[in-house]
């Protein structure tokens, strides 16, 4: 019998809507990316948000500074089909005008957006429009007062920043809103959103922010958002990077896929290679990632350098290379041989065969 891992508990929270993605009571959890174009750059930004749809984007993210740049994000809004939220600070004109242009959500910071008439204003557009709100805050901009509270960012500041923005929503009447929590330090980050777990039934945004480059924050990220997951918290996430936003969504849903949450598109199971490799085994992947990009069946496929682990794990996988010697490669299918190939044709014949496995 095949051993499984433990199903994960997930929290119990409270559903919003972005659009047409449900986030929280139970709904899967959605991955999320938000541009680094220009905003008035119209025609830049939608083929940025294209690219993230096209990797599996649930919901993307894009700043929308001035009254200026609402005409350009009802463009963008028009030209995509992935529900967009919309990130405002400071100015509530702001988010009524996105509110009134095709936002599917609005990402504020109610200590930031003013006086109690303006935050009213905010909520009423959230409500008028059927928008969630996302209340984000982070531990390098928290308010002067718990600062000097706390006398520097930690678990308890952030949460009684969300609690507090939490209030202010609830004294408007709206209680349709999500937190994140986020903070560049992991363990910091983390036990903010532990503690804010047993105080709230609201969703939770994950999320490691100012996490790093591709290598660094795609550590960091994964550890931290992991850690929340293996506890049940956690209803949506953004792998924060400084790199291309694809790879954000690339990386989210790798954590999802590894602890069984989500299911999507084809899962390249690889050994590191070593001087037993019968195979490329690295360009190998790399041909296969980049000619698979379009499959959305979840498709496991193992591509191993010999015989010692490979017959193994071609047992766990839909399709399968193991390298062989002299020139050959051994194709499985469903955990069966298919026989020996020439290692140059390797990649063509594993794809051909996912492909032949598409619903």
């Amino acid at each position: 019998m095949e051993w499984k891992a433990p199903e994960i508990v997930r929290r119990k929270s409270r559903q919003i809507k972005v659009g047409s993605v449900l986030i929280g009571g139970g709904a899967p959890i959605s991955v999320q990316s938000m541009t680094s174009t220009d905003t008035m750059d119209v025609e830049a930004t939608v083929a940025q948000i294209k690219a993230l749809e096209n990797a599996g984007a649930d919901i993307v993210r894009v700043t929308v500074p001035t009254l200026d740049a609402v005409d350009a994000f009802a463009k963008i809004v028009k030209s995509v089909n992935v529900p967009i939220v919309s990130d405002i600070h400071f100015d509530y004109r702001i988010a009524i005008a996105c509110a009134k242009n095709g936002a599917s959500a609005l990402r504020i910071n109610p200590g930031n957006i003013g006086s109690s008439e303006k935050i009213d204003a905010v909520c009423q557009a959230a409500k008028d429009y059927g928008l969630p709100i996302r209340v984000g805050v982070n531990a390098g901009s928290l308010d002067k007062d718990l600062t000097e509270k706390y006398g520097a960012p930690c678990p308890d500041a952030m949460v009684e920043a969300a609690l507090r923005a939490a209030a202010t929503l609830d004294e408007h009447n709206f209680s349709d809103y999500a937190f994140s929590v986020k903070a560049s330090e992991l363990n910091l980050c983390v036990t903010a959103y532990e503690e804010l777990a047993k105080k709230t039934d609201a969703p939770l945004h994950l999320g490691i922010t100012e996490a790093g480059g591709l290598t660094g924050g795609t550590v960091l990220s994964s550890i931290g958002i992991s850690m929340l997951l293996k506890q049940g918290i956690g209803d949506t996430l953004r792998v924060s990077l400084a790199a291309d936003p694809v790879e954000e969504i690339k990386v989210g849903w790798a954590i999802l896929k590894s602890m069984h949450l989500r299911t999507r598109g084809v899962d390249i199971v690889a050994c590191p290679t070593c001087g037993r490799k019968g195979i490329d085994v690295v360009n190998t992947v790399a041909a296969l990632e980049k000619r698979l990009t379009d499959i959305r069946d979840p498709i496991k496929v193992a591509v191993m350098g010999c015989v010692v682990n490979g017959p193994g794990e071609a047992l766990r996988a839909d399709v399968a290379v193991c390298g062989a010697a002299k020139g050959k490669c051994m194709i499985y299918e469903g955990g069966q041989l298919m026989g020996k190939f020439d290692t140059k044709d390797a990649v063509e014949i594993i794809e051909k065969r996912v492909r032949s496995r598409v619903k």
